[in-house]
C-alpha cells in the first residue's frame, strides 16, 4: 500500500512540474516580420512565448515607421 502511495505522490509531483504542458498553456513560436508595400521583407528570431507573455506578445500593436511596418506573428 505504500508504494501505491509513493508511486502517486511522484506521478502528482511530477505532473505539477509538467502542469503547464498538461493543461495546454497555449504556447505559440513568433517572431516579428517587417512589411514594406505589403511585402514581407525582414523576420526576427522565432521564439516560443507561453501563457501571460503570449499575451503580452500578441497585445502589441504593429508600428510603422518610414513605409515599413513591423509586427509580431505566431503560430
Amino acid at each position: 500500500m505504500k508504494k501505491l502511495l509513493y508511486a502517486s505522490a511522484l506521478l502528482l509531483i511530477t505532473c505539477l512540474f509538467n502542469s503547464c504542458e498538461i493543461l495546454g498553456d497555449g504556447c505559440q513560436i513568433c517572431q516579428t516580420v517587417s512589411y514594406e508595400n505589403g511585402n514581407a521583407f525582414a523576420w526576427g528570431t522565432e521564439a516560443e512565448y507561453c501563457g501571460e507573455e503570449l499575451i503580452s506578445i500578441k497585445a502589441i500593436p504593429p508600428s510603422t515607421v518610414n513605409g515599413v511596418t513591423t509586427v509580431w506573428e505566431c503560430r
